[in-house]
C-alpha cells in the first residue's frame, strides 16, 4: 500500500486563502514607512511656520530701531530701542497724514465690508427662499463673478467710475467693494443650511413682512456666516491696493497700503522714510490680528458647520 501524507494546518491557515494572506500582509504599515512620513510632514509643517513668523519676527525688531539702525545693524539683532519714538514721528509725520490714512482705511474696509454682508446675505437669502423667473440662471451669473480675478476688472470699473465722475473719491473706492459674488454663495449655503423654511412659512402666516423675517429669524441664525464674510471682505478691503493705485491721486483719499507705498517709492532720494515704512507696516498689522483674534470663535464654527452641512 501506499502510504498516505496528512497534511495538517492550523485553524487561521484553514480560514484565510493563501492570496488574502498575502493581501493582509501587503496593507500592514511599516514602522519605517511611518517614521519616515511623520517626518516629511513635521518638517514641511516648520518650513511653513518659519516662512509665516520669520517676516513678522523682522517687521517686529526693525519697527524698533531708527533709519541709521536699520541699515547698519543685522535685521534679527536689537539695537536701540526706539519703538515709542518711531510711534509719535508716525503719527504727526506730515500733519498726521498716516492718520489720515488709517482712518481712510477703516472707512474703506469697515464700512464696505458691512455694506458688502448686508448686500450679499440679502441676496443669498432671497435666492434660496424665494422663487422667481431665472432664479437659476442669475445665480449662475453671480457665481460666474467668482471666476473673475479682481484684478481683471479693476480696469473697467476705472471706466465705469470715469464715466460717472467718481475717480479720485472715496466712493470710486467703496462701492466696488460692496460687490461679492462669493459672499452671495456663502449667505445662500447658509441660508439653506441654518434657515428652515418651515419657520419662514409660519413667520409669514403670523404676519411678519419679509425684511422682518431676515432681521428678526434669519439673520441671527446666520451669525456664524455673516461673521465669516465679514472677515474675508474686511481682510480684502484692507489689504485693497490696485483699485485704489488706479482710481486716486489725492493723497489725503490713500487708504494704508496706498500711503505706505507711497513713502516706500521716496526712500531712495530720502532714507529717513524707510523706518516709517517699517513701523507703518506693524502699525497696520494690528486692527487685523485683534479683529481676527476677537471673532474667530464665530469664524471657526461657521466653517465647520458649513463642512458639516
Amino acid at each position: 500500500m501506499t502510504p498516505t501524507t496528512v497534511t495538517t494546518q492550523t485553524p487561521q491557515a484553514r480560514r484565510t486563502p493563501p492570496r488574502q494572506q498575502g493581501r493582509d500582509s501587503a496593507r500592514r504599515p511599516h514602522r519605517g514607512m511611518n517614521w519616515s512620513s511623520k517626518t516629511v510632514v513635521n518638517l514641511v509643517l516648520v518650513l511653513f511656520c518659519l516662512y509665516t513668523l520669520l517676516p513678522l519676527t523682522w517687521l517686529l525688531i526693525a519697527a524698533t530701531k531708527n533709519t541709521p539702525d536699520l541699515y547698519g545693524t543685522p535685521g534679527f539683532t536689537f539695537a536701540n530701542l526706539n519703538l515709542v519714538d518711531n510711534l509719535v514721528e508716525l503719527f504727526t509725520w506730515e500733519g498726521g497724514t498716516y492718520f489720515r490714512w488709517l482712518l481712510n482705511t477703516f472707512a474703506y474696509a469697515g464700512l464696505g465690508s458691512c455694506a458688502s454682508v448686508a448686500v450679499s446675505f440679502l441676496a443669498g437669502h432671497a435666492f434660496d427662499k424665494f422663487d422667481f423667473p431665472g432664479k437659476e440662471r442669475w445665480y449662475g451669473f453671480v457665481l460666474v463673478g467668482v471666476l473673475v480675478p479682481a484684478a481683471v476688472t479693476t480696469m473697467p470699473l476705472y471706466l465705469m467710475a470715469s464715466g460717472v465722475g467718481l475717480v479720485n473719491t472715496f466712493w470710486g473706492v467703496f462701492l466696488p467693494g460692496i460687490a461679492s459674488p462669493f459672499g452671495v454663495y456663502i449667505a445662500r449655503i447658509f441660508s439653506s443650511s441654518y434657515v428652515p423654511k418651515e419657520m419662514i412659512e409660519a413667520a409669514r402666516l403670523d404676519g411678519a413682512g419679509e425684511l422682518r423675517i431676515f432681521l428678526k429669524i434669519a439673520a441671527p441664525l446666520m451669525k456664524p456666516g455673516i461673521v465669516t464674510v465679514f472677515l474675508m471682505s474686511f481682510s480684502a478691503s484692507w489689504n485693497n491696493f490696485f483699485l485704489p493705485l488706479v482710481m486716486l491721486s489725492d493723497s489725503n483719499l490713500f487708504p494704508a497700503a496706498l500711503g505706505i507705498y507711497s513713502w516706500h517709492s521716496r526712500v531712495g532720494a530720502d532714507p529717513e522714510f524707510a523706518h516709517l515704512v517699517v513701523i507703518g507696516s506693524l502699525v497696520t498689522l494690528i486692527p487685523v490680528v485683534v479683529l481676527f483674534a476677537s471673532l474667530q470663535r464665530f469664524w471657526k464654527a461657521g466653517i465647520g458647520s458649513g463642512a458639516l452641512k
